[in-house]
C-alpha cells in the first residue's frame, strides 16, 4: 500500500471557498481577550456580545427534569417545541403560524447558513451588519450585494436604496437579511420604514430573512416584525441565545409563511444530512422558554430596564469623549463614529477603525471591534461596543429593590463596563 505524499495534504487542497476566510471576528476577539487575561493582562471586554443575564430558573429546571431525554428527535424539531414557537409568534408578532411552519436548529446561525445553502439567489446585506452573514454566503457560493447605510439615517436600510438595487435587474432572485434590533448598531426600524422595505420586497418578490434574535430586548418593548407587512415573503429567525441568556445551549428557530413550505422542506432535507437533530434535553427545556410564564416575562422586563439604563449612561460617556453615537434602542450594542476626533487620532498614527481598536486594546486593555468587521469602509472610524461585561445575575437581583436605576447603581453592579468607558475617554483625550 502506498501512502499519500505529504505534499497532497497542503493548502492547495483547500476548498477555494474556504481559502482566505478568517475565524468569526466576534469569537476571535473573545478568545484573544481570554488569552490576554491568562497572561495577566487586565482586559475590558467590549467586543463580545453575549447576554450577561442567567438562564431563567424555570428553563433551567426544565432542562434538569429532561436531562434523561436521549433519543433522536425529528429533524424539524420536537413537535411540542414547534407548537410553542408558533404560539409565541402568533402572540408576539401577530402573524399566522402553525407548528408545521417551524424549523428548529442548533442555533439561528446554523439555520441562516442552511438557508443560504438551500436558496439559490444573491444575498443582500445592509452595512453595517453582523459579521457572519457574508462569510456564510461565500461558503455557500452566493453573490453578496452590500447596501451601505448612512449614519444620518440611523444606519438603517431605506426602501429607496433597496429599490435602486432591484431596479437594475428586476428578475434576479434575492435574499435580504434584516437584523433588528441591530447588531452592531443597537438601533431598530420604525413601522413606516418597514412598510417601505416591504413594498419594494413585494414588488420584486424578494425573500426576507428577518433576524429578530434581539426582538425581546427592544428597550421600549415595542418590536414590530416586518412579517406584519410582508407575511408571504418573510422568514422570522429567533432563538434563546440573547433574550433567554442561553447562547451556549445552541438552539435557534425559523418561522416560515405557509407558502414557503417548499423551502422549509428543502432545508429540513439538508439538516437531515448535517446536524440530524438538536440536543433533546435542550429542546424540551426550550418549550418552557417560549411559553414565557409570568416569571420569565418579569425577567425580560428587568433585563430591558438594566440594558436601557446602562446604554444611556455609556452613550453619554462616549459623547463626552468626542464620539458621534446614536441612542441605543435595543440589544446591548452601540456603534460610535470617532470622526469628530479624526485629526487627534491621525496625529497618533491612527487612520482606520482597525488601527484604532488594535491600539486601544494594546495600550489600555479595552477590547472593541472595528466597523470594518461589519462591512464598513476601512477608513471610517466606526466601532462596535458591547456593554455586557458585568455580572447579570447579581445585577438582576439588586435591581429588584431599586425603583430607579441610578448612576451609582450601575457603578456598583456594572463597574467594569463603566471603568472601560472612562479609560476609553481618557485615552482619546
Amino acid at each position: 500500500m502506498t501512502l499519500p505524499s505529504t505534499e497532497i495534504m497542503m493548502e492547495g487542497n483547500l476548498n477555494p471557498r474556504v481559502k482566505g476566510l478568517r475565524p468569526s471576528t466576534t469569537l476571535a476577539m473573545n478568545e484573544k481577550a481570554a488569552r490576554l487575561r491568562k497572561e495577566g493582562r487586565q482586559v475590558y471586554q467590549l467586543g463580545f456580545g453575549q447576554s450577561p443575564f442567567p438562564v431563567p430558573s424555570p428553563v433551567i429546571e426544565s432542562l434538569r427534569t429532561n436531562a434523561f431525554q436521549k433519543d433522536y428527535l425529528p429533524v424539524r424539531g420536537l413537535p411540542q417545541l414547534r407548537e410553542a414557537v408558533a404560539r409565541y409568534h402568533r402572540r408576539f408578532n401577530q402573524v399566522e403560524a402553525n407548528d408545521s411552519d417551524v424549523l428548529i436548529g442548533p442555533g439561528s446561525k446554523e439555520l441562516i447558513f442552511l438557508l443560504q445553502l438551500t436558496f439559490d439567489g444573491d444575498l443582500v446585506i445592509p452595512s453595517p451588519s453582523w459579521v457572519s452573514y457574508e462569510p456564510q454566503a461565500v461558503l455557500a457560493g452566493r453573490r453578496v450585494c452590500w447596501l451601505h447605510t448612512r449614519k444620518e439615517d440611523g444606519w438603517r436600510l431605506t426602501g429607496e436604496q433597496l429599490e435602486e438595487l432591484c431596479r437594475a435587474d428586476p428578475s434576479r432572485p434575492r435574499l435580504l437579511i434584516l437584523n433588528y434590533p441591530n447588531n452592531p448598531t443597537g438601533l431598530t426600524f420604525r413601522d413606516e420604514e418597514l412598510k417601505g422595505i416591504a413594498r419594494v420586497a413585494r414588488e420584486y418578490e424578494l425573500l426576507i430573512l428577518s433576524d429578530e434574535i434581539y426582538a425581546e430586548l427592544n428597550h421600549s418593548a415595542t418590536h414590530t416584525s416586518i412579517a406584519k407587512y410582508y407575511p408571504e415573503g418573510t422568514i422570522i429567525s429567533s432563538g434563546i441565545s440573547k433574550w433567554c441568556g442561553a447562547g451556549g445551549w445552541r438552539l435557534g428557530t425559523f418561522c416560515f409563511p405557509g407558502n414557503l413550505n417548499w423551502l422549509l422542506e428543502a432545508m429540513a432535507v439538508v439538516a437531515s444530512e448535517t446536524f440530524s437533530a438538536v440536543s433533546a434535553p435542550i429542546q424540551f427545556a426550550a418549550v418552557t422558554a417560549f411559553q414565557q410564564d409570568e416569571e420569565i416575562r418579569h425577567y425580560l422586563a428587568q433585563s430591558r430596564r438594566i440594558i436601557k439604563g446602562l446604554g444611556e449612561l455609556v452613550t453619554n460617556r462616549l459623547r463626552a469623549a468626542g464620539a458621534d453615537v446614536h441612542d441605543a434602542e435595543g440589544a446591548y450594542y452601540l456603534f460610535p463614529d470617532f470622526e469628530p476626533v479624526r485629526e487627534h487620532l491621525r496625529a497618533r498614527g491612527i487612520n482606520s477603525s482597525s488601527e484604532l481598536c488594535q491600539r486601544l486594546l494594546n495600550e489600555t486593555g479595552v477590547a472593541m471591534l472595528p466597523g470594518s468587521d461589519f462591512g464598513r469602509p476601512p477608513a471610517e472610524l466606526s466601532c462596535r461596543v458591547a456593554y455586557v461585561n458585568f455580572d447579570g445575575t447579581e445585577c438582576l437581583k439588586a435591581a429588584e429593590a431599586e425603583p430607579e436605576l441610578s448612576t451609582e447603581f450601575f457603578s456598583q453592579y456594572c463597574g467594569s463596563v463603566i471603568e472601560a468607558f472612562e479609560i476609553l475617554g481618557g485615552w482619546l483625550r
